[in-house]
């Protein structure tokens, strides 16, 4: 476990430098506001309660993207989450920010310009060199402590990220905090009961670093997906071909099909994989076929179909911790929601501890009216999530735990 200090250690009166994850969807021009937003409100309301000046760094998409825009916007909604003004300069480092968090007074936030809107953020270099750059040696010396509450950007050394922890005390904030703890969980703590895990979406590289990952923890994995497809190719089934107008499949399976075959060589008896699935059928209806009827793809299926929800509901209501990373369909197609929206549900009337994320998956919840509060943790990281499941370092919790 992370050896990191908390808002808990934060001495009081001090200027703070805050990293925020609030990249967001971008429509017409218009930043949209989502969970990430009212999440973050939790530590930079926190902050401003006790007095402490604010300054908050955040990124929006990539140069050349049509999402790379502005912060302003952000400020605004993150205002309205906090509860308190935020207020907004158009820059990050240059001399009308240094000005701005100069004259902040106790309990004030200013939001800084898009951290990638400088040469010095984005190039994935070690801390020690983003520690260097004319972006840090300017902002550090204006302040007493560095937090970091972008857990869902923590796989990335970028500036904002990595080279503050080396010039500045850093702790962690709470969003930080509590999805290290949940999504660190299913390697760290110990369960009397099955723990099971959902794992679908579109990369078979990622289930299956999963299942090298935690294989010796998990008890069952349910698949769905295009990654549940392609293991059922690997158990002889007539599917996980590409179609016509389709370009998922063929590639991963020329690339992965020797240890897919050997996960479910070794861990069979583990592997859960889908009895039927759902395709888009006459009057563009939802319709099912069992795996087993299948004698050659000619169609592209969209979902796990009804059975195989029946089953996985049984495993995961008998379950004491369910994990959940990716979705088992096109859950934005409400035709083909059942399987996605059959686990969440499972999960939210079982008495278990749970974590949703990856990618899009939490989406769901909110999009067909469950309430977050069934779940033990929603996840809002997507790359950080599949990170610490697989095993692998996060950088920008690794910098947060030096001495």
């Amino acid at each position: 476990m992370s050896t990191f200090k908390t808002l808990d250690d934060l001495e009081s009166g001090q200027r703070v430098l805050v990293r925020l994850d609030l990249n967001s969807p971008v429509e017409d021009g218009r930043v949209q506001d989502n969970r990430r937003f009212d999440r973050h409100a939790t530590t930079v309301r926190e902050l401003m309660e006790a007095g402490h000046r604010v300054v908050l760094m955040a990124h929006q998409g990539r140069p050349g993207d049509d999402d790379f825009v502005s912060l302003e916007q952000h400020a605004d909604i993150l205002a309205e989450h906090v509860g308190r003004d935020v207020g907004f300069v158009d820059s990050t480092y240059g001399e009308s920010a240094v000005e701005a968090i100069e004259s902040l007074e106790e309990g004030e936030a200013l939001l800084l310009e898009n951290t990638r809107m400088t040469d010095d953020e984005l190039p994935e270099e070690s801390p020690e060199a983003k520690a260097e750059t004319e972006f840090v040696g300017t902002l550090a010396p204006l302040f007493d402590a560095y937090v970091n509450d972008a857990y869902s950007a923590a796989h990335r050394s970028h500036a904002s990220l990595v080279g503050f922890p080396l010039e500045l005390p850093a702790y962690a904030g709470r969003v930080m905090e509590t999805e290290y703890e949940a999504n660190t969980a299913i390697a760290s703590r110990e369960f009397d009961g099955r723990v099971t895990m959902v794992v679908g979406g579109t990369k078979a590289t990622d289930v299956i670093d999963v299942m090298n990952n935690l294989g010796d923890t998990v008890d069952r994995f349910l698949l769905g997906g295009i990654a549940g497809e392609l293991f059922l190719r690997a158990a002889g089934h007539d599917v996980g071909f590409d179609v016509a107008g389709m370009d998922l499949f063929d590639d991963q399976w020329e690339a992965n099909h020797g240890t897919i075959e050997s996960l479910l060589d070794d861990r069979g008896d583990q592997i859960t994989l889908a009895s039927d699935l759902a395709y888009e059928g006459e009057d563009d209806e939802r319709a099912e076929i069992a795996v087993s009827d299948i004698d050659e793809k000619d169609r592209g299926y969209l979902d796990v179909g009804s059975d195989t929800v029946s089953e996985y509901d049984s495993v995961i209501r008998d379950s004491e911790a369910v994990f959940v990373k990716g979705a088992l369909g096109l859950f934005e197609d409400e035709r083909f929601s059942k399987g996605t929206v059959g686990v969440l549900e499972a999960i939210a009337e079982t008495d278990c501890f749970s974590v949703v994320g990856g990618g899009d998956t939490s989406r769901a919840i909110e999009m067909y009216g469950m309430s977050e509060d069934d779940f033990g943790h929603v996840s809002i990281a997507g790359g950080a999530y599949i990170r610490a499941l697989t095993g692998e370092p996060l950088v920008g919790v690794e910098v947060l735990s030096r001495d």
